[in-house]
Order: structure tokens, then C-alpha cells, then sequence
């Protein structure tokens, strides 16, 4: 019987953000599903209040899937503030979760604010992307300061794309500000159910999260980690294909 991976993007982002890569992801992996969901206030659920607690989100990912006749356990591919949904997951349901990759991730109780967002992006990210009502010029400034590996004129077709989705579903200030509190209030748990495999991955030149939040996770929960030495913080856009090939032989190392 396949497999059922369930990618969680981050802050702000619906599933639409991962692109192409699910078809990817899919055809690497014939045998299995890979599935797609939106955070409460993002998406399809762009109406909805977000949640200011992780457990909240949780709740609602799970709810969702057995909505649509899904059942675990899942494959959990996450990044950001998604990784940290998944390990609220695997902590509050450990039986609903056979694998979990988290991506450029991080945690209160490991890594410091600064460290979690990184100083040198404030000015822009409040003036360009949180506070702007352009929303062209939104996506444009989280996609250069999140890709290190695609150039000035993809990004800025991909930042028209990505603003065409904002058009369609908007987050509001709220929502976004409420997703924000709950990623600065996550508090990881001292140490994850031994259950649950778990691989750290991460981009050397994240620029929006510092690597060492990755490495800090890494060492405080004994857990291996995998890092590309030059992408940034969207692991999926920036390297699709060494992602799909680390998540796959990440399940297979820890199945032998």
C-alpha cells in the first residue's frame, strides 16, 4: 500500500505557492499520493480567522483531511511555519504521523527571535510585504529574499503569479499578524515521540531564518539533518529536485 505525503507550507502561503512542485513530487512517487491542504485563514480558507496557536491549526489540518476521506498515518513535508505545525502534529498525534520532514524550520525554545527572522530583513519585509498594499510588490520582495537560485526575471513572473493568487484569495493584515504571533509563541517540545522518524532539512543560504535554527534542532533532538549548501529559505523552488531525492531517501534510510 503507498504512501500519503502531505505538504505544509508556511506563513502567509497556500498550497498554490508550492507550483509545480507536487507534480514532481507525485511522479518521483507513482505509488503513493501526495496531497496538498491550507492553513485556516490562507487558501481556500482565506475567510476563516487564523488560528494563534499552533494546536489550533493541527486540529483543523486533520479535520480537513478526514473531510476529504483521508487517513493516516501521513508522510509530513514541511516547511517553516509549517514544519512547526508538523511538530505539534506528530506530539499531539504521534499515530497520525509516520514521517516527518522539516524544512527551514525553527523554535522558541531553542533559537532565539533574531535568529527565527533575521534582522537584516525587517525594514522590508514590514514596509514591502506586510504593510504594502502592493501586491505585486509583496511577493516580489518574499520571493528575493526567500530564492537564492532563480533569477531576477523568474522571480519577478513568479511574483505576478503569486500576486494573481493574492487578488483571488487574500490574507488579511489580521490573519497575517495572527500567523505571525502563533509561529513567535510555538514552543517545541523538549524532545519528539521516538515513534516517529523525523529528518532536519535545510538551505545553507536561507536568508530569511537563520541555517543554525536547523542545526540547533538537529543537535537538541539527536535527529539527522540534510543542508544544501547554497539555497534559500524555499527549498522547493529553489531545489525541487534534491529535496524530492533527500525526502525519499530519507524514509528509505530510516526504514532499513
Amino acid at each position: 500500500m503507498g504512501r500519503t505525503w502531505v505538504l505544509l507550507r508556511g506563513l502567509v502561503r497556500e498550497q498554490r505557492h508550492w507550483g509545480d512542485f507536487p507534480e514532481q513530487f507525485q511522479a518521483s512517487v507513482p505509488q503513493d499520493q501526495v496531497l496538498t491542504v491550507d492553513l485556516p485563514g490562507n487558501g481556500q480558507f482565506y475567510r476563516d480567522k487564523s488560528p494563534t496557536r499552533v494546536a489550533a491549526m493541527v486540529a483543523h489540518l486533520r479535520d480537513q483531511l478526514a473531510r476529504q476521506g483521508h487517513q493516516g498515518p501521513y508522510h509530513l513535508v514541511a516547511l517553516s511555519l509549517g514544519g512547526m505545525v508538523a511538530v505539534q502534529w506528530l506530539c499531539q498525534a504521534p499515530g497520525d504521523v509516520a514521517f516527518a520532514g522539516l524544512i527551514n524550520t525553527s523554535a522558541s525554545r531553542y533559537s532565539p527571535f533574531w535568529r527565527r527572522l533575521r534582522p537584516a530583513n525587517y525594514r522590508r519585509l514590514l514596509s514591502d510585504a506586510v504593510f504594502s498594499r502592493d501586491r505585486l510588490r509583496k511577493e516580489v520582495a518574499i520571493l528575493e529574499i526567500t530564492s537564492n537560485l532563480r533569477d531576477a526575471d523568474y522571480l519577478h513572473q513568479l511574483a505576478d503569479t503569486w500576486a494573481g493568487y493574492a487578488r483571488q484569495r487574500p490574507v488579511s493584515l489580521a490573519n497575517s499578524l495572527r500567523q505571525l504571533l502563533a509561529a513567535m509563541r510555538f514552543r517545541a517540545p523538549a524532545a519528539l515521540p521516538e515513534s516517529v522518524p523525523v529528518l532536519i532539512i535545510n538551505g545553507a543560504g536561507d536568508r530569511l531564518v537563520s541555517p543554525a535554527c536547523s542545526q540547533t534542532l538537529a543537535q537538541a533532538w539527536d535527529l539527522p539533518i540534510k543542508s544544501h549548501p547554497q539555497a534559500g529559505h524555499d527549498l522547493p523552488l529553489d531545489v525541487p529536485r534534491w529535496l524530492i531525492n533527500t525526502l525519499i531517501e530519507g524514509v528509505t534510510d530510516f526504514s532499513v
